[in-house]
């Protein structure tokens, strides 16, 4: 029987609240779930933020829903999230789908994105960002999130990350989707961790930016689309 679940996966600092635009355009064509990650969208969490419990996570959010198998679009952290999640439960994925993820956390790397997560610089010259992500939030403190999360880039870095013979052991049919004017996440380390995959495919999607609220969702909707059917 065909495999009509689709869930799809937010990144780091995110909420299920910005895929839904991209979760109504796809509700035509699958069975669509979102989820919080612990500690994002106001979730509970005293857990350190990191990849394997971001998995279990989805793992449990499947036995929740009954079920068995699914299809997953993870944007940017959420990606990564999938692959992790493809690498344990393999049984539980289908099809993957990922857009701007990271794949190249060396320390140098790592500390480069850390900088861009300091609570006070970004109050001081971004306030509607630090706005945007007190409410994306709430009841959770944002700087919080903000910490945690640099946190797990430097647990990367030093050690944590996913290697080639990590990537070597994922079967599944995985798009791994850059766009092209993505500044955080270069074309290379996307073609490289696509080489490493058995069975994945770059795909370089012109006009699209990091950021998940810049993306064309039509665009992205008939990419998914298009890979899974």
């Amino acid at each position: 029987m065909k495999n009509n679940n689709l869930l799809l996966l937010h990144g780091a600092l995110g909420s299920k609240a910005q895929l839904k635009p991209l979760q109504e355009l796809l509700s035509k064509d699958f069975n669509v779930h979102t989820l919080n990650f612990e500690g994002h969208g106001g979730r509970f969490s005293t857990n350190d933020f990191c990849m394997e419990r971001f998995a279990e996570n989805v793992a449990e959010k499947l036995q929740t829903l009954a079920i068995s198998k699914t299809h997953i679009f993870g944007y940017s952290m959420g990606g990564y999230v999938a692959l992790q999640l493809a690498k344990k439960y393999p049984e539980l994925v289908d099809r993957i789908v990922t857009l701007g993820t990271k794949f190249n956390w060396s320390l140098e790397a790592a500390q480069q994105e850390v900088k861009m997560l300091n609570s006070s610089k970004i109050e001081e010259k971004v306030p509607a960002f630090a706005k945007y992500l007190q409410e994306l939030h709430q009841p959770n403190d944002w700087k919080e999130v903000l910490q945690k999360t640099a946190d797990m880039m430097l647990a990367l870095a030093n050690g944590k990350k996913l290697i080639n013979d990590d990537l070597h052991q994922i079967q599944h049919k995985i798009l791994i989707g850059i766009g092209a004017l993505d500044t955080m996440v270069t074309i290379a380390e996307s073609e490289n961790a696509a080489s490493q995959l058995p069975n994945a495919t770059l795909r370089i999607i012109e006009d699209v930016k990091h950021p998940i609220e810049k993306v064309d969702t039509n665009v992205l909707a008939t990419v998914i689309r298009n890979f899974i059917a």
